[in-house]
């Protein structure tokens, strides 16, 4: 019959591996394209012409 202190040191390294082997991945970064080219009116002061 295995002690229990080898029992416990057994889970513990075995909970270990399991966590480091499903650890994070890395973020997905979205893209910096926009979707779609701004309008003529966008990025001006309302009210003043062109």
């Amino acid at each position: 019959m295995p002690s229990p202190r080898k029992s416990l040191f057994v889970l513990l390294w075995s909970l270990l591996a399991l966590v480091g082997l499903t650890g994070c991945g890395p973020a997905k970064q979205d893209s910096s394209i926009p979707w779609s080219r701004p309008a003529d009116w966008e990025g001006r002061i309302p009210g003043m012409g062109k």
